[in-house]
């Protein structure tokens, strides 16, 4: 049901985007998570035009020996003169109690300064197959990413 809901407001979403807005080449910076996640992940953005782009983030714990890492396909649409919205799916490894594969959803906002600083905040639910995601899980994060 709740993939339903995503697929229709994406779709809504796509025909009603009349105005098309700018995305940095490149954005790296931290995400900082709770629930499922890592605590922080070192997260790189890169445009793929069209509005598109890619986002891997990568989380190291415990002296580096647990790690998570999830790659996603983005789509960003511009709500305000630099606030968009973006949504995603994509997937990842983790090695936590094990190691295990998940797929992964985003929805989130982020606000672009005028100054190289993009702040976001989203939420990514995530459905996993052995290690710590095994089962349902979800995180929400803020992150700031430095876009070049």
């Amino acid at each position: 049901m709740k993939k339903t809901f995503l697929t229709i407001g994406l779709l809504i979403a796509t025909v009603f985007t009349v105005k098309a807005q700018d995305i940095a080449d490149n954005a790296i910076g931290l995400r900082f998570s709770g629930g499922t996640g890592v605590g922080a992940e070192f997260s790189y953005q890169r445009d793929l035009g069209f509005n598109n782009r890619l986002e891997v983030d990568l989380g190291l714990s415990h002296g580096l020996s647990d790690f998570k890492a999830a790659g996603l396909y983005e789509w960003v649409w511009n709500l305000e003169e630099k606030f968009n919205w973006y949504a995603g799916a994509g997937g990842g490894i983790v090695s936590q109690s094990g190691t295990g594969v998940f797929a992964a959803g985003i929805i989130g906002v982020e606000y672009d300064f005028d100054v190289p600083v993009l702040l976001s905040l989203d939420y990514r639910p995530e459905l996993g197959l052995g290690g710590s995601v095994n089962g349902l899980g979800s995180n929400l994060a803020f992150s700031v990413r430095y876009q070049f």
